[in-house]
């Protein structure tokens, strides 16, 4: 069977790849970002550049948006020369951003007026899950255009699953990432009382990872703060926008979150201090300022 020709949106550190793994699955593809120089390693490896959102929608049956925040999805969509302007009926959009759940609820009530489904299908797993395609994605929308779109998800990810209706996969995403930021401001705070203690961390690690406190953020980030190898998986100033994100959502939903917006608090002095572009563990570093010590230092 012919595979379906994907436009996809957003080339930054986690599109690029995932755009990659579907040109290796065999997609015919149509890539647009705002800097030419991305599109043009695209075009050398097959895929058709277009002139703006509009041209690409108007070329593909399947749209994918992998951008950063609301602002940009809703820029990218409703702007002058944007998705909607040349999408086609019956076409498929996936929003594959960390966004504001309502924001895509309200996108996708606009794209279905002109006849175009749409997905939220938020992904984890950062950078390392977009080079392997093992992505985790989480899925908003209605079943039968969840099935429709699962081999173009197979193609960038490992689990791929759907959560409920519309804006049920960027809620579950925030979901993601409250937990994730909480258990990485537990294991900053932890590792430096070990290391105030006297303690080898290395060994405390090995001693818990096979405990209840054993987790899959301490499998992936204790060896990165040891060796003060901060290079982005998923950067802290996306984590942090994914934290503003799930407090305005707690806030619409009268959810009380008093912790998230400690840990966000966190997450900005992280970024402040001139950590934002470093891989989210960097938190640590915030705590290790505060205690005057250095978790991977001798």
């Amino acid at each position: 069977m012919e595979k379906k020709k994907i436009g996809f949106i957003g080339l930054g550190v986690m599109g690029r790849p995932m755009a990659k793994n579907l040109i290796k699955t065999g997609y015919p593809l149509v890539v647009y970002t705002r800097t030419k120089a991305k599109m043009d390693e695209f075009v050398a490896l097959g895929a058709e550049a277009a002139e703006n959102p509009k041209d690409l929608a108007a070329k593909s049956e399947v749209i994918v948006l992998m951008l950063p925040d609301s602002p940009e999805v809703e820029t990218v969509m409703l702007g002058e020369n944007g998705v909607l302007e040349g999408v086609r009926p019956g076409s498929l959009i996936i929003d594959m951003s960390s966004i504001a759940p309502l924001v895509d609820v309200r996108l996708e009530e606009m794209a279905k007026a002109k006849g175009v489904r749409m997905l939220d299908a938020p992904v984890s797993g950062g950078e390392p899950g977009a080079v392997a395609g093992t992505l985790a994605i989480m899925v908003g929308g209605e079943l039968t255009v969840f099935e429709e779109a699962k081999e173009v998800l197979l193609a960038m990810g490992k689990s791929v699953v759907r959560v409920g209706g519309g804006g049920a996969g960027q809620f579950t995403k925030l979901v993601n990432q409250i937990l994730v930021a909480i258990h990485l401001q537990a294991m900053a705070e932890a590792l430096v009382f070990a290391k105030k203690a006297g303690l080898d961390i290395q060994k405390v690690y090995e001693a818990i990872k096979g405990g209840l406190a054993g987790s899959n953020i301490l499998n992936a980030k204790v060896p990165m703060v040891l060796t003060r190898n901060f290079k982005p998986g998923f950067r802290v100033k996306l984590h942090l926008k994914d934290l503003k994100n799930a407090l305005a959502t707690g806030r619409d939903l009268g959810t009380p979150m008093p912790t998230t917006a400690l840990v966000h608090e966190f997450f900005k002095a992280c970024d402040v201090g001139g950590m934002g572009e470093m891989d989210h563990s960097a938190i640590i570093t915030v705590m290790e300022e505060l205690a005057k010590v250095e978790v991977g230092s001798a």
